[in-house]
């Protein structure tokens, strides 16, 4: 039995998941781990890592070696997202990874990041006509899905945590800030011109934000097993009941609701807006979400050969 282990270095988060290889080359995962460590935060319009966040995100992977590291038959795929591929001291960054935890650390593309998105959702929900939004820290990736197949696909440069500190979003959202947000938001999105092809198509969700949605709904409905949502469904009034009742929260009464990780309380509004601006413009009646997206995708690749370091 072979081991495959993929690490995902995201804009907010570190996740890993350890699979073993079936010889019929089907898959099983084993064990998923995951630690914040806001690796975006801070960087600014020079867009430079900082070093809290650089040391947050070592520890994570340090920790996670220690998982992984006497495993037989062992690959270790690693990959990295937008704030890495956002980042003025990228090259910096990389070889400190590499000097310190032994990881050379792929650069996923924006597309590349959509794509395995859409492999993963693909191979899991078999939806035939849905859009995919995918809302990490740093940048969304959304894919049109039109007869099972992907059509469209774009990647973003805005995300759950750069979205809230340019908008002040993280604490009481007053209404300037909420309107500025918004115009900023629907002016990027209406300038996708494949999006109207989208027009009244479910949303599939994937990211730690659209998540929480499905988190802090099964919990409100006292739903045994609150984790397992893939493939759980809201309806689009639903979606805006949970936004409008955070949006009124402040920060601490925020890391209060039940579901929603009390780390991510201060990026929520951030991390949903996007959704719930697409929701009003394509006139989308509900959310589908997945737990599969990229590290799902590139496994599905890599045991098909079309994953290429």
């Amino acid at each position: 039995m072979d081991n495959l282990v993929i690490v995902d270095l995201g804009s907010n988060s570190v996740r890993m998941t350890i699979n073993e290889i079936r010889p019929d080359r089907t898959f099983r995962e084993v064990a998923r781990y995951k630690e914040d460590s806001r690796l975006s935060e801070g960087m600014g319009e020079k867009k430079e890592l900082q070093q809290p966040a650089i040391r947050r995100t070592l520890a994570a992977l340090h920790k996670f070696k220690t998982y992984y590291e006497t495993l037989p038959n062992l690959t270790v795929k690693a990959i990295t997202t937008a704030a890495v591929r956002q980042a003025s001291n990228q090259e910096a960054f990389l070889e400190r990874v590499e000097r310190e935890i032994g990881l050379k650390l792929a650069i996923l593309s924006g597309d590349d990041e959509a794509y395995y998105d859409y492999l993963g959702v693909k191979n899991r929900l078999r939806v035939e006509d849905a859009l995919m939004l995918d809302v990490g820290g740093a940048s969304l990736e959304m894919v049109n899905i039109s007869d099972g197949k992907e059509s469209n696909l774009i990647s973003i440069p805005f995300g759950a945590v750069n979205l809230s500190e340019q908008f002040n979003l993280a604490d009481k959202v007053n209404a300037a800030d909420f309107f500025s947000a918004t115009i900023f938001l629907r002016k990027r999105l209406r300038d996708i011109w494949w999006l109207r092809e989208a027009q009244t198509k479910p949303l599939i969700l994937l990211g730690g934000a659209n998540r929480s949605l499905a988190r802090m709904s099964r919990r409100q409905q006292q739903i045994l097993h609150v984790e397992q949502i893939h493939g759980y469904q809201l309806t689009t009034p639903e979606v805006f009941r949970l936004f409008s009742m955070l949006l009124r929260k402040d920060l601490s009464q925020r890391r209060q609701v039940s579901g929603l990780e009390p780390d991510r309380a201060d990026i929520i509004i951030g991390g949903i807006m996007p959704l719930v601006l697409l929701l009003q413009m394509l006139d989308s009646d509900r959310v589908i979400f997945s737990e599969s997206g990229v590290r799902e995708g590139i496994i599905h690749a890599y045991l098909n050969h079309e994953y290429d370091d």
